[in-house]
Order: C-alpha cells, then sequence, then structure tokens
C-alpha cells in the first residue's frame, strides 16, 4: 500500500477491530448527517460508529483475522465498533432503524463468529447483561432457600419432637404429683 494515509486508515482500523469483541456493518445510505450523530449518541460510550472505506475495512479485516464482512462490504458503510454490551448496541442500532428505516444492517461479528442481520436481531431482543445476571442471582438464591430449608428440615422435626417429649414428662410429672 503506497499511500500513507491508506495504511494509517488500516491500521486504524485494525485498532478498532482489536479493541472490540463485538461490531455491526451497516449501510447508512440517505442518512443526514445530524441523524448519524444521532446515532453515535444513541450507541452510548461503549461503541464507536464509523464511516468506512470498503477496500481498506476489508483489509483491515483480513489483517486481523476477521472473515465477517467478506461480500458486505459494498455501497455506503459504517461499522459500529462494540467494546461494551453487545446487547446495548444492538438495540439502540434496531431502535433506530425503525425510526430511520434508510439505515440497513448488513451484518457482523461477536467474539470472533459471523452473525448475518437476522442473528444481530435476535441479539436485539436478548435482555441485557445486568437483567440476565439479575435473574441467574435470583434463582440461585431461590435454590439455595429451598436447600436451607430442606437441610433444616430435619433439625426442625428434631426440635419439635424434643419439645412434644419434654411437654408430655412435665405432663407426667405434674399428673404424678
Amino acid at each position: 500500500m503506497a499511500n500513507p494515509e491508506k495504511a494509517a486508515a488500516v491500521a486504524e482500523l485494525k485498532e478498532f477491530f482489536s479493541n472490540s469483541h463485538a461490531a455491526v456493518l451497516t449501510e447508512y445510505r440517505g442518512l443526514t448527517v445530524a441523524q448519524l450523530k444521532t446515532l453515535r449518541r444513541t450507541l452510548g460510550e461503549n461503541a464507536e460508529y464509523a464511516v468506512v472505506k470498503n477496500t481498506l475495512t476489508a483489509i483491515a479485516a483480513k489483517e486481523v483475522g476477521i472473515d465477517a464482512f467478506e461480500g458486505q462490504l459494498n455501497g455506503p458503510s459504517a461499522i459500529a465498533f462494540i467494546s461494551g454490551d453487545p446487547v446495548e448496541a444492538a438495540k439502540s442500532l434496531r431502535d433506530f432503524a425503525k425510526d430511520n428505516p434508510e439505515l440497513i444492517v448488513k451484518g457482523g461479528y461477536l467474539d470472533g463468529v459471523a452473525m448475518d442481520e437476522a442473528e444481530i436481531k435476535k441479539l436485539a431482543d436478548l435482555e441485557s447483561r445486568e437483567v440476565l445476571l439479575a435473574k441467574v442471582a435470583g434463582a440461585a438464591k431461590a435454590s439455595l432457600s429451598k436447600a436451607a430449608a430442606l437441610f433444616q428440615a430435619p433439625l426442625s422435626k428434631t426440635v419439635r419432637t424434643a419439645e412434644a417429649l419434654r411437654a408430655k414428662v412435665e405432663e407426667q410429672g405434674e399428673n404424678a404429683a
């Protein structure tokens, strides 16, 4: 690659790919600069939305070992590089695309696995990581409570039996006196 500007752009894209564990390729034809700015804001701090050159992106992706975008890099392309929760970013893209049908999600990857548009929509339908962790914690707590009650049951029964025997002995002692 003779042009140093292109080499720098490829290096920057490689860094984006390396620093993110997910990315979503979109076509933004028909969106205004203001709409793109709004999209960047809605993606939040854990995602970087960058307009990319197709050829340079293909080179950078190939150099870092990502083949998820093969055959999809055509037309005006932009990529959401996601370093945080991929579900949140997918939800943001889905919601923005509902209001702005010009935004087309083409595909992406998550932790090195290629995803098509339908899989990204499924990802957007998932609950956030925090909600899923809370559900797991709640289920674990419920299981532990059941286990504690199960382990305590024989002790409770023994205590009730001992109390009943003590009451019987006291009753017999009162009757004998």
